[in-house]
């Protein structure tokens, strides 16, 4: 491989071109219209449009993209995650092209890209995974038929999409009174999501943990499981922090949850990178729950504790490789590390989306501290677009210096211009039940819950300046005029207009 198409935007984006970069391979981006002056383009080799603006008519056109890998003559392609990342015609449609794809392979992709077929491969490797229906209820399945099933397997329960993922397609049930109008949202939720309607039905788990392992898996038929990331922090299915390792887990279920992972992909011959999802209940089982067959958006905290780059490691294994990482470098954490989604939302507003052009954005940085970020200053976060401005990660010696190492980070990061989750998390790690590590998946919307709108920010910096020197204006305009004079500096000037407009 010498040039790699990345078929991505954001903060995945750059750190692939980082990454080919380093490996000395050309790197080509590619852009939809809104993303014409977007960093991953400025820092790309070359830069190809792809016209458009929303997914469908950009990111997600395989036809374009294969396209332009042939025109600008890359003989790879990195997908990132997301957007095509895993989706099997990408995959095979790279294959057919001649490319090679940096990732697992079409067939792959299919097998654990069905959440109830991944289940069946589990059950064959002898892990189990949590209780539900191995199969899909059938779309023409009577309501009284998936009630007797539902019966069968005990509420509470999920519904979930077969194909789905972030949170869309599931619905928890507490009682038979609402599974009927909670199975048809859900797979309406699934067609509009992912185009497939199936959605298969699982027991709840009471306050569980969400942990997974990160896979890497060479062509030789060796697999390497890296130390795991507790992914409990989650806002309405979606996380939004995560850290490795995680602090409920002792060497011994480490030790069979790595083993677990590890079967699990071998077992289906996985090669690349991949995520194997569990959930941990309170007396330290763990079930099967997923396959991402993708790089995760949380990667980097493995990086930190293992040394390792995930990334580098993909283009090796696409190259056919052999893995050379010891087990126990992969599976023994080295200090602790801390990922913050930071999105350009308003925490104040729900979360709604804050898209907008950043004006001021400077990261933090120091010893311990690193900024996958997406985008410069002046800027425009689109409103096309998952709203993800950057990942922060802190790494310490241990879980509570990483937790101050981090505060310190969230502190100096400096945004202007759109609103962030900054100040949300800024308060979630100073919560007493953050700190003393009493988490689980229900956690944070209890929290929030219990918040009962009370803000997150406190006044804007800036608009209090501005509003102190509207103030000062507003004293020396009630002065006679013989007692004032035309101010003279022009960034007084300036203050003035903006304070009185």
């Amino acid at each position: 491989m010498r040039k790699i198409l990345i078929a991505n935007r954001g903060e995945i984006a750059v750190r692939v071109i980082r990454a080919a970069r380093e490996a000395g391979m050309e790197a080509v981006a590619v852009y939809s219209d809104c993303d014409r002056q977007a960093r991953h383009v400025r820092m790309a080799d070359e830069a190809w449009p792809l016209g458009g603006n929303r997914p469908a008519e950009s990111y997600l056109r395989i036809d374009r993209l294969i396209d332009v890998a042939r025109r600008s003559g890359a003989d790879a392609v990195h997908p990132g995650y997301g957007f095509l990342a895993e989706n099997e015609d990408f995959a095979a449609a790279c294959r057919d092209a001649g490319l090679t794809f940096i990732g697992p392979t079409p067939e792959a992709i299919a097998l654990m890209g069905s959440k109830t077929v991944a289940r069946e491969a589990a059950a064959r490797a002898g892990v189990s995974s949590v209780p539900g229906t191995v199969t899909p209820l059938p779309t023409e399945l009577p309501d009284a038929d998936v009630l007797q099933i539902a019966s069968g397997i005990g509420y509470p329960l999920m519904l979930k999409a077969v194909a789905g993922g972030g949170g869309k397609g599931m619905r928890t049930v507490s009682g038979p009174a609402e599974l009927p109008s909670a199975l048809r949202a859900a797979r309406s939720e699934a067609m509009s999501a992912f185009g497939d309607g199936a959605v298969y039905l699982e027991r709840r788990l009471e306050r569980p943990r969400h942990v997974e392992v990160q896979l890497l898996g060479d062509v030789h038929g060796r697999v390497v499981a890296f130390v795991e990331r507790e992914c409990s922090v989650q806002r309405r299915h979606q996380k939004v922090l995560e850290e490795s390792p995680s602090p409920a887990i002792a060497d011994p279920t480490r030790r069979a949850l790595l083993d677990a992972a590890r079967r699990v992909a071998s077992s289906v011959g996985y090669t690349n990178a991949g995520t194997i999802e569990f959930l941990l209940d309170a007396d330290g089982r763990f079930y099967f729950l997923e396959m991402n067959t993708r790089l995760q958006v949380e990667h980097p905290i493995t990086e930190a504790v293992t040394g390792v780059d995930l990334v580098q490691w993909q283009f090796r294994l696409a190259r056919n490789e052999p893995l050379t990482i010891p087990d126990d470098v992969a599976s023994t954490p080295r200090g602790h590390a801390i990922e913050c989604r930071i999105y350009a939302e308003d925490p104040d507003a729900g979360f709604m989306p804050s898209p907008g052009r950043l004006s001021r954005l400077t990261p933090p940085s120091g010893p311990g501290v690193r900024d996958d970020g997406g985008y410069d200053a002046p800027g425009e976060v689109p409103i096309f677009y998952d709203s993800l401005v950057s990942k922060l990660i802190a790494w310490a010696p241990s879980r509570e210096e990483a937790i101050q190492r981090m505060t310190r980070a969230l502190g100096e990061y400096d945004v202007a211009g759109v609103k962030t989750t900054i100040p949300f998390f800024r308060w979630l790690l100073a919560t007493p039940a953050f700190r003393r590590n009493d988490v689980d998946t229900t956690f944070l919307d209890r929290e929030l819950a219990a918040r009962n709108g009370m803000p997150f920010a406190a006044p804007d910096d800036t608009e209090e300046d501005l509003a102190a020197i509207a103030v000062a204006l507003e004293t020396l305009l009630e002065r006679p005029a013989a007692a004032r004079s035309e101010p003279t500096s022009e960034w007084l000037r300036a203050a003035r207009a903006e304070a009185l407009r």
